[in-house]
């Protein structure tokens, strides 16, 4: 199965779900993965039903011989396509950098070069004992990170 084709196929009926295309993956035994995400809330049943309908009507599963699995990004998944990360402007994320640094922060802005993240640190500072928390917005370049996800509190 071509990758193209089945974005293609499934062009129509993302923009009229309001959903965008996160990924496509095929194996070399066939089988398809699908990973949507929608611009507005979250993907529900229908989207993955309706994504999974028109993929049914384009390719013949007798001939192609395929297995088909539609879902939404999720929240353990890495942000892949720079819509996430749009989508996520004022959301926790947590970073994972290049070198193993790990950073939970409030994603502030993002251009498909780079984030803007927002966080507080503990720190030593001068003529004090303690450490304190210091506030930080810092600009970090996309080259620099492994991997963003949401990330979820339970308050």
């Amino acid at each position: 199965m071509d990758k193209t084709a089945i974005e293609q196929a499934i062009a129509s009926v993302l923009q009229e779900r309001d959903c965008f295309l996160v990924e496509v993956s095929v194996s070399a035994s066939n089988d398809i993965e699908i990973v949507i995400e929608k611009n507005e809330g979250l993907v529900d049943w229908d989207d993955c039903s309706a994504i999974d309908r028109v993929v049914h009507e384009a390719f013949d599963q007798d001939s192609e011989d395929y297995a088909l699995t539609v879902s939404s990004a999720g929240l353990d998944r890495p942000f892949k396509v720079f819509r996430q990360f749009e989508k996520a402007v004022g959301s926790l994320v947590e970073v994972k950098f290049r070198g193993g640094r790990r950073l939970v922060a409030t994603l502030e802005a993002a251009t498909p070069d780079s984030v803007t993240l927002s966080y507080t640190a503990l720190e030593a500072v001068e003529g004090k004992k303690k450490k304190e928390k210091v506030a930080h917005r810092d600009l970090f370049p996309l080259a620099d990170i492994n991997s963003v996800t949401p990330y979820i509190t339970f308050e």
